[in-house]
């Protein structure tokens, strides 16, 4: 659209030129920054949405797991009209090796019924629909526009510079929802310097084609429900990661997650970790016949607490995966940046109402976030990554122990089933010293608790 985009509150379906001056500008069209430009949108406020994709979500290839409630906070009843997968009702956990798997499932028909868990979706159509709402609300959606650099005037963010003709637009405040390569919370002085690798995670995924009733068969799914599959083990070559397994409407998206300086200290490549995690026997079976639609990789910002950047200043707020917010323990990401947006929009919203937009009035947004769940949840697994970091055996030996442990114990043979016990346990000693597995539980429970 180069440049010019249709004004929702014209109706007419014609293209308006957009003006140079908004009461916010947000850059960056993925959940924290769509839900910041609904908020402000239907608030009343002149709010800009300026996105380098062609469209919203099209530069996003994730798909994974949108949570409902938090969802619906910004979007009630968003299942009612949003391009979702299925409705996830089993989550699996397996500790696999190279020829075997130990799997711990919960299932529930409550997942299965409004207001629903969670679901399985596609980003890039997703992000479309929180794109549509946004417009709808009456915010100016501008794709195809990269913004190069922050405006300033007095020590404060007045708007932003983008590749444009005319392309200086000014504003009140800047929301940044840039995404993980957070440049410009950078430029505005919010962070230390670019992600580094130990705070990154890298994650490779297929999306297999496969027909509907085929998935639901082979998965023992009721029609329309899903599934989701966290794998670690062998999958991930013993580096610090999870493999994992989400069904959709008629593909399956495969994929392997590992932190990024384990992978980059490696002899590893990603994709080497995603045929090693197909060949596994119990992940082959699921996708055998399923047909290559997509190959995609992605960065995810997997530092948490310790290593978010400030997340307010003079003109400016940082929201979603530019400031962080991700939940690796327990795969939130959207959910987070989505009521990060929101927040940050109500911010905004409550600084319109005293005509000033400096740090110390942007401030209460930091003291938002710290009352809900975002930052209480990250504050909770702020260790989590060192943890894991530094106990990269965690990924490998106890895998292995335990499933030699279990084939040992269900292996019926002419062994006494005394002597077996012992036999289990030299293996387990041989294995793991006493000292050490205490160690690693004490630890464990020091860092996740």
């Amino acid at each position: 659209m180069n440049g010019s985009q249709v004004h929702p509150a014209g109706g007419d379906g014609k293209r308006r030129p957009a003006p140079s001056r908004f009461g916010a500008i947000v850059v960056g069209g993925g959940p924290a920054g769509l839900a910041a430009t609904y908020t402000l949108a239907g608030a009343g406020v002149d709010v800009a949405c300026l996105e380098r994709g062609d469209w919203c979500g099209s530069k996003n290839m994730m798909g994974g797991l949108i949570f409902s409630q938090p969802t619906a906070k910004v979007f009630p009843n968003f299942w009612h009209e949003a391009p979702l997968e299925r409705h996830v009702t089993r989550r699996d956990m397996w500790l696999a090796t190279g020829d075997s798997a130990m799997k711990v499932s919960f299932e529930s028909t409550d997942f299965g019924a409004e207001p629903y868990n969670s679901f399985t979706v596609y980003r890039s159509r997703f992000d479309k629909w929180l794109s549509r709402r946004a417009a709808e609300a009456g915010a100016w959606m501008i794709p195809e526009t990269l913004v190069e650099s922050l405006l300033w005037e007095d020590g404060r963010v007045v708007g932003v510079r983008t590749g444009r003709p005319g392309g200086d637009l000014e504003a009140d405040v800047v929301i940044i929802a840039e995404g993980v390569n957070h440049f410009l919370a950078e430029a505005a002085g919010l962070a230390a310097g670019p992600p580094k690798a130990e705070t990154m995670a890298l994650a490779v995924k297929e999306v297999l084609a496969l027909p509907r009733d085929r998935i639901e068969d082979r998965f023992d799914l009721d029609r329309g429900a899903g599934a989701a599959i966290e794998i670690i083990g062998e999958t991930t070559g013993g580096l610090p990661g999870t493999g994992f397994i989400y069904t959709n409407r008629d593909t399956i998206s495969v994929g392997v997650g590992v932190l990024l300086d384990s992978l980059v200290g490696s002899t590893r490549e990603a994709y080497s970790l995603l045929d090693n995690f197909k060949q596994q026997p119990q992940v082959r079976r699921l996708i055998q016949g399923a047909g290559l639609r997509e190959y995609s990789a992605h960065l995810i910002p997997e530092g948490g607490y310790r290593y978010m950047p400030r997340l307010f200043g003079d003109g400016v707020l940082v929201a979603g995966d530019a400031a962080g917010m991700v939940n690796a323990i327990n795969s939130e990401g959207a959910n987070l940046a989505l009521l990060s947006g929101q927040m940050a929009a109500q911010t905004v919203l409550s600084c319109r109402e005293e005509g000033r937009f400096d740090a110390a009035a942007l401030g209460r947004y930091r003291t938002m976030l710290e009352n809900s769940l975002v930052l209480k949840d990250l504050r909770k697994y702020s260790s989590a990554t060192n943890f894991l970091s530094s106990h990269q055996h965690l990924f490998g030996l106890y895998p292995e122990l335990l499933a030699s442990l279990a084939r040992e114990f269900l292996t019926v043979d002419n062994m006494s089933k005394a002597d077996k016990e012992r036999l289990l346990a030299r293996l387990f000693r041989s294995q793991v010293p006493v000292r050490s597995l205490i160690k690693d539980f004490y630890q464990a429970w020091r860092d996740l608790k």
